[in-house]
This record gives C-alpha cells, sequence and structure tokens, in this order.
C-alpha cells in the first residue's frame, strides 16, 4: 500500500473510531479497527490469569466490617442501614440473588439478609483493593460480579479488578481479574450479558473492553480484547441473551451498539442512533443544602446504569431543568427511540444522583436523593407498575432524612438499584444519607412489586412534580 493510501485507510479508521466516543481514538498500527460492513473490531487482546478468593471472608480470616442492619419500616417499605463509614463520595451498589442482599461502596463489601440483618463485612482488599464499585447479579448465570478500580499502584497499570462469584452463593469462592488501564481515570461502569462481561471507562485510546463470562465464572484463564475508543455504558443483560449491549447518550441521540461473537472474537456493531428530542438534557448544576453555601454535586447526565428487560433498554439520569437537578427516566428500543420517558422535578428541590431498577413485569424503580437549602441530602425513590400509563410515576417515597450538610462539592458519586435476582420481581435500592457532621451513611430498601398492592394508583407527571 502507498504511504498516500495508508494515510487515508488510517484517516478513516480515526473517523469511526471518533464516532464512537467524543474523543478521538486510534487503532493500533497495522490493526485496523474498522471492518468493510461497519463493525469495529477490538485492537489488541491479552489472556489474564485470576486470584482466587476462597470464600468472601477468607474462610473467616479477614477483618470484620460490621455496619448497618436495624430493618424498620419508612414509608410502607422495609428499610434498613447500609455502610456507615464513608466519608462524601461513598459509591454506594447494590446486588440481590442467592438469597442475600451485597452491598459495596468505597470502603468494602456488606453482605445482608433479606430482611434487612446484617451477616459479614469486609474490606477490598480481600479482592485485591480498589475503589469506584459497580455491582451487579446475574440473574441467567446466577452469579455476583463487580469492579475495583485501583489507580496508585506502583507500576501505573492502574489496573481494573473484575471479580465474579464462582455461584450464587456470594459467601462462597470468587475470582479476580486484574485488567491494566494505564490511561483510565475515575467513572467506569460494567455490564454483562449471557455471553460476555464488558467494561467501559473515560482516558486512554482504548476505553472498553470485554470477556467471556463462562471463563470468569469458572476461574479460567481469560482473554481480554480491547475496543478503540468507547462503545458507550455496558448493559445488565436481564434477558437471556448472547449480545452485550452499549448505550451511548449525546445531546441530540441515544446510540446504541452490541458485541457478539463472530469467527471466535467479539465484534461491535450498530444497532440504531436515534435523535431522542428531550428538551432536558443538559448536564446538571451544583444543589444547594440547607445551612451552608457550599453545593453538592448533582451526577451526571450519563446514566449510572441501563438494564436490558424485555427487549428494551432502561435507565434513568440526572439532567438541568429549570435551572435545577431533575431525575429523567427511559423505557428505549434498541434502535435508540424511545418508548416512554418520565421527568421528577421540583421547583424548591433538587433531586440528585439517580439509578433504576425494573423486573420482569416492566415494573419500574427509581432511587435518588433530595436536596435544597432547606433540607440536608436524603434518601427518595419512586415506583410505577407496567401497567400504569406511560411516563407517569407513582408518589415520592421518603427514606429517610439527612441530619448535616457535607463540607466539600464531591457526594455520591452515585447510587445504586437492582432487580431481586431470585423472583424476578422485587426491586431493591441504596442511597446515601448524610449523619450530622456531613458524611455519607446509606440506606437500603426493598420495594416488593409480587401483590401489586403498594398504594396509590398511576399519576401523571404533573402531579409526581412538587407543586
Amino acid at each position: 500500500m502507498s504511504s498516500y493510501s495508508h494515510w487515508i485507510a488510517r484517516l478513516a479508521g480515526w473517523i469511526l473510531a471518533t464516532s464512537l466516543h467524543a474523543s478521538p481514538a486510534w487503532s493500533l498500527p497495522g490493526q485496523e479497527a474498522a471492518t468493510s460492513d461497519g463493525s469495529v473490531r477490538p485492537v489488541r487482546s491479552e489472556w489474564i490469569d485470576p486470584k482466587r478468593t476462597p470464600s468472601f471472608d477468607l474462610d473467616g480470616e479477614a477483618v470484620e466490617r460490621k455496619q448497618g442492619g436495624n430493618p424498620r419500616t419508612q414509608g410502607g417499605l422495609l428499610v434498613f442501614d447500609g455502610a456507615t463509614d464513608g466519608n462524601r463520595q461513598v459509591d454506594p451498589q447494590v446486588a440481590v440473588g442467592g438469597g442475600r442482599v451485597l452491598t459495596a461502596t468505597n470502603t468494602g463489601f456488606i453482605l445482608y439478609d433479606k430482611e434487612g440483618n446484617y451477616l459479614r463485612g469486609v474490606k477490598q482488599d480481600v479482592f485485591r483493593g480498589g475503589i469506584d464499585p459497580k455491582l451487579f447479579f446475574d440473574p441467567v448465570n446466577r452469579v455476583f460480579g463487580f469492579d475495583l478500580w485501583v489507580y496508585w499502584d506502583d507500576e501505573k497499570r492502574k489496573p481494573v479488578q473484575i471479580t465474579m462469584s464462582e455461584t450464587e452463593d456470594p459467601h462462597g469462592a470468587w475470582n479476580t481479574y486484574s485488567v491494566p488501564a494505564p490511561g483510565g481515570v475515575d467513572g467506569g461502569a460494567i455490564g454483562c450479558s449471557r455471553a460476555w462481561v464488558g467494561y467501559s471507562f473515560p482516558g486512554g485510546p482504548e476505553r472498553t473492553f470485554v470477556m467471556r463470562s463462562a471463563a470468569l465464572r469458572k476461574g479460567e484463564r481469560a482473554q481480554v480484547w480491547h475496543f478503540p475508543g468507547s462503545l458507550g455504558h455496558p448493559v445488565l443483560g436481564q434477558d437471556e441473551e448472547d449480545a452485550l449491549y452499549f448505550l451511548q447518550v449525546t445531546d441530540t441521540h441515544f446510540t446504541v451498539r452490541r458485541v457478539l461473537e463472530q469467527g471466535g472474537a467479539p465484534v461491535a456493531e450498530l444497532v440504531g442512533s436515534t435523535p431522542h428530542g428531550l428538551r432536558s438534557i443538559g448536564f446538571p448544576p451544583p444543589s444547594p443544602q440547607k445551612g451552608t453555601d457550599q453545593l453538592t454535586a448533582s451526577g451526571d447526565r450519563n446514566p449510572k446504569n441501563v438494564v436490558l428487560q424485555s427487549g428494551f433498554l432502561w435507565f434513568s439520569q440526572t439532567v438541568r431543568h429549570q435551572g435545577r437537578a431533575a431525575v429523567q427516566w427511559h423505557q428505549i428500543r434498541l434502535d435508540g427511540s424511545i418508548v416512554q420517558s418520565g421527568l421528577l422535578a421540583s421547583p424548591d428541590s433538587s433531586y440528585i444522583q439517580t439509578s433504576l431498577a425494573v423486573n420482569r413485569q416492566q415494573d419500574v424503580l427509581i432511587g435518588f436523593q433530595e436536596t435544597s437549602s432547606e433540607m440536608f441530602i436524603s434518601p427518595r425513590c419512586a415506583w410505577r407498575l407496567g401497567t400504569d400509563a406511560p411516563g407517569t410515576m407513582r408518589g415520592i417515597v421518603s427514606l429517610g432524612e439527612g441530619k448535616g450538610a457535607t463540607s466539600g462539592r464531591s457526594w455520591g458519586d452515585y447510587s445504586g438499584s437492582s432487580m431481586d435476582g431470585d423472583d424476578g420481581l422485587t426491586l431493591w435500592t441504596v442511597q446515601s444519607i448524610t449523619s450530622a457532621e456531613g458524611r455519607g451513611h446509606t440506606v437500603v430498601a426493598r420495594v416488593p412489586f409480587e401483590a401489586r398492592a403498594l398504594g396509590s394508583s398511576a399519576q401523571s407527571d404533573e402531579a409526581v412534580e412538587k407543586q
């Protein structure tokens, strides 16, 4: 190939890569990512040997992290305390399966039973350490999984610790795979399908990698494939489907991609990219707190979790609405077109740090926090039945009231919501709440849907918005 032709080919590869993310992402020399049909292949792969953890608490040898419990009823729901040793950036997560509730924060992991009673807690170093946990229960393969990120290692490999349980029992054995991400920064996301586990993160020329789920579950040596740029936010697949989906949100479009196997390796293809036409899509402003001029972080218009359920993608996001932070939620088709959207907003309060869970009946739970100049940061949730009028959400439920103001802007950085992987119906959320000292504690809530008798009838969006 002439040098001019090679330059043209490189330019074409760059244009394709930049279409996957706002920042340019080159494929490696001699390994063009684009194919003739427009799909994208990994630019490289590597093999990772796992470290096996024989049990959640190292057969009783791990330092105990005993926190939370105190189950009670709040707003008609079971509520109990989670971790209480956070500062401001707590990063709370929840996943439910195998008869257990597993929570995670930046200081470790805690197991509870489904009635909110403490069982066992450990620090992150049981799983090779790290921060910024993202946690899931895979209801198809019936295993737990999570990631942790290490940015302080001497070798500057900045590994992402991808960890998966061998069974549905979180007390049992786990396997951790340390995937180097030297260009990575804080803010990654994990997802899975029946066949794949995927991770996307900011920073560097290759911002998405995928691994075979079967190898991770078995604790085998696993191959990691790295894609150019970012494919988007990886989706948690609750449907029995091999393809792993990714969602990208921009000012104008929802773009959906998926990873499939082709010729013994993964390949990414565009499923659809559709204008969303949303008026409230900007990043949210910082939010006020009671008793201080210190504003607090509100979250991100990029979703913190995305779920594939019943052939649709479901997610919530924190957006700017009438000068404040508000929560917006969506059900979209796989081509990116909207089925329904809804907005939770208030003229007096900011709604921040949202996450969403959806069950097999398409009932939806949205978790978030409320704050204002007259209120400390407090946990909230709202829910709807799959049979309710499109775009509507029932009344907001208080899960507790914050007791103090934070001393800095950083807060969150997100929350967690999850379907119960055992019954496919009950939904759970974990939210941050401020202590009297302004530190980040957490509250877990269970929302049962099996009886379909939780209270009020469907309301309009206007009724949900505080007047």
